[in-house]
């Protein structure tokens, strides 16, 4: 059965930053395009950024470019997200997904596009 766990959240001052592991079992994970979404309480499940199977495209949400980077490790088949210049608005449950699709495709910011999931981490940031 396809897992995805993710790691590394916790509290964070702001300004601080944030390094976050998606580790996948049971899945062709370099077949998969990964990404990461979060959730704020009262708030829809947004599109954090993705990178693509094949190239390793990334793709980012306008509200975090800049200052995030997503990567992953095939041979590990783990996924990392790494954001910067933290602030209280970055407070959510973060999740890990996969997707057997190319970004390409289209639609990937969308969790429809996305087959299978992570339980989420909570990230707090906090002065």
């Amino acid at each position: 059965q396809v897992r995805l766990v993710e790691s590394g959240g916790g509290l964070v001052q702001v300004g601080g930053s944030l390094r976050l592991s998606c580790a996948a079992s049971d899945l062709p994970f370099s077949r998969y395009t990964m990404a990461w979404f979060r959730q704020a309480p009262g708030k829809e499940r947004d599109f954090v950024g993705t990178i693509s199977k094949g190239d390793d495209r990334t793709f980012y949400a306008d509200s975090v470019k800049g200052r995030t980077t997503i990567s992953k490790d095939n041979a590990k088949k783990t996924a990392y997200l790494q954001m910067n210049s933290l602030s209280s608005e970055d407070t959510a449950v973060y999740y890990c997904a996969a997707s057997p699709y190319s970004p390409y495709s289209g639609s990937y910011y969308t969790p429809r596009f996305y087959t299978n999931w992570g339980q989420g981490t909570q990230v707090t940031v906090s002065s």
